[in-house]
């Protein structure tokens, strides 16, 4: 069907399919760090939003707190996050992203953006230029 006449929803579908089909072939493609993606989505939110409690992580992740201790305790077992006393309030722990963790996130980006920019190489100049059309729809759409 052309997609002009693709209807809101058959267009939902198409793309759901598509980003997923694209979000597996990237995670086949990340960094062989040992880390699961809940591990590396900890690291990369550390690094978005910066040094919090790990209650605020576990909150920003949507896991329960036992969860995010465990992750927490693997990724400062590998040197990827350190954990020091709240500054203002002696009952919490601040939890922040290391040079190792942040050198880790970015070499995973790296490989990922490296494979899709081969990807890209294969399509049309005229493909390459709706992606780049479409790539700030897509953002937004994520941000909804």
């Amino acid at each position: 069907m052309p997609a002009a006449t693709r209807t809101d929803s058959e267009l939902a579908s198409v793309l759901r399919m598509s980003v997923m089909r694209l979000a597996r072939r990237l995670r086949a493609h990340r960094l062989d760090s040992g880390l699961s993606l809940t591990q590396l989505a900890a690291l990369a939110t550390l690094e978005r939003h910066g040094a919090m409690s790990p209650g605020d992580l576990a909150e920003h992740e949507k896991v329960q707190p036992p969860s995010i201790t465990r992750v927490l305790a693997l990724l400062e077992s590998r040197g990827l996050t350190t954990r020091a006393q709240h500054p203002t309030d002696g009952r919490q722990q601040i939890v922040t992203l290391t040079k190792q963790g942040k050198a880790l996130l970015s070499e995973d980006r790296r490989k990922r953006t490296a494979w899709l920019a081969r990807q890209l190489t294969l399509l049309s100049a005229e493909e390459r230029a709706l992606l780049r059309a479409a790539a700030p729809v897509l953002e937004r759409l994520g941000q909804l």
